[in-house]
């Protein structure tokens, strides 16, 4: 990938802003002809390909610090905008689905700390939003306010150099990359749950890193999710301590910690094994996932308990720590689902000894871009209750599908 910078920045005068700076790379490498054969620095650079078995053995600790502290940060900024939410800080966008100041922010102060504290890896963020309404006339006060949450942020959290507007423009747009199956690429969801966010319920950050397309990590930050099972709650009078993070490195297993920074501890996904005594997560929103199809196959499992509603990838981490055993998701008709929506989850589950899957049994595939083509809906659980599950699946889809 060929690499642009400024003539100030070839001359090696002046210092580069990492956030202004356009990094393109191909895969093509040339050396100096020096025994060392030292990459020339204006050439082009090459990570090596590996398996995802290779995948499995390195360490991206590093790069899970970077997450954790950039998810932590942007938390921060969405729990300030949730508290004191204005109608002035909801938009919308072409496709009608609100935004706030909140997502704009989050994603602006990820992208600042991964490119801050990863400032010698190639940089690439698959992410939700971009700046397009921000650049607008009318939306220059809306730019001016995250600007200010940004910077405050970041400063909170001993990020001391303050951001211009146009430095926020930058941030939020480099989660433009179309992502694939070479190279390392972030994906990013700044509010997976906006829905939620704005009704003061469940949303979470959501950061997973993809290496030669595979998922290797995933960061997930729930501000609202108490640190006790919702197991010991009714989903709908939540009460005590609240805000988790979710954390997860491939081949390292799954660990869960305060918001605040308590001690890491490893979880777990349920082991029950009876479908009877399975609790089921679904998303909240009917509009998102086909509720009949998910109480169809729950009825088939002999599923007792009602279901749990939920915004966003908090259910991937309350799955994570077993407070119910079965994820469903089933969109509708001619849904797209989007890498960011189910990327860093998938890592948080499989790491904790679950099993994530699309209706066919299949593995989610990450390498193809910004979508995750896919058969009909996913399916999470153990790998016991899995087989079980998978058929009553494939036969309420078959009943569905007769009855049209």
């Amino acid at each position: 990938m060929a690499i642009a910078l400024s003539s100030a920045a070839l001359s090696g005068k002046g210092t580069i802003n990492p956030l202004t700076r356009v990094l393109h790379f191909d895969r093509n490498c040339y050396y100096s002809s020096t025994p060392k054969l030292k990459p020339i620095f204006s050439l082009s650079l090459k990570r090596p390909r590996f398996s995802s078995r290779a995948a499995a053995t390195m360490s991206y600790d590093k790069e899970l610090a970077a997450a954790k502290k950039a998810c932590s940060l942007a938390a921060r900024l969405c729990q300030k905008v949730q508290k004191a939410l204005l109608q002035s800080d909801v938009h919308a966008k072409s496709d009608k689905s609100p935004v706030t100041v909140a997502d704009y922010g989050s994603q602006a102060v990820v992208s600042f700390v991964l490119q801050k504290e990863l400032s010698s890896s190639p940089f690439s963020l698959v992410a939700e939003e971009d700046s397009g309404d921000l650049r607008k006339e009318d939306g220059q006060e809306t730019l001016q306010r995250i600007t200010k949450l940004v910077n405050e942020t970041l400063a909170n959290g001993g990020t001391a150099s303050p951001l211009s507007d146009q430095d926020v423009l930058a941030a939020i747009d480099s989660g433009k990359s179309e992502g694939g199956s070479l190279g390392q690429h972030w994906v990013l969801d700044p509010i997976d749950g906006t829905k939620g966010f704005l009704r003061g319920d469940q949303y979470a950050i959501a950061l997973g890193l993809l290496d030669e397309g595979k998922v290797v990590l995933g960061v997930l930050a729930c501000p609202n999710l108490p640190l006790q099972s919702l197991a010991c709650h009714d989903q709908h009078t939540i009460q005590g301590k609240a805000g988790c993070l979710f954390f997860a490195q491939v081949g390292t297993g799954t660990y869960m910690q305060s918001l605040d920074g308590s001690e890491p501890r490893k979880v777990n996904v349920s082991c029950t094994e009876n479908p009877e005594e399975a609790s089921f997560f679904e998303s909240y929103e009917a509009a998102h996932s086909m509720h009949d199809l998910t109480s169809l196959i729950a009825k088939k499992l002999g599923v007792k308990a009602p279901p749990v509603r939920i915004d966003s990838q908090a259910k991937y981490g309350a799955l994570s720590r077993g407070d119910g055993a079965i994820y469903m998701r089933f969109p509708h008709r001619g849904y797209r689902e989007k890498i960011w929506d189910h990327a860093a989850g998938s890592v948080v589950v499989t790491e904790a000894g679950g099993v994530v899957t699309d209706a066919a049994g299949k593995p989610l595939d990450f390498s193809r871009g910004r979508y995750l083509d896919l058969d009909t809906g996913i399916i999470v659980t153990n790998q016991k209750l899995m087989p079980t599950l998978l058929n009553a699946v494939q036969e309420s889809l078959k009943e569905k599908a007769s009855s049209l």
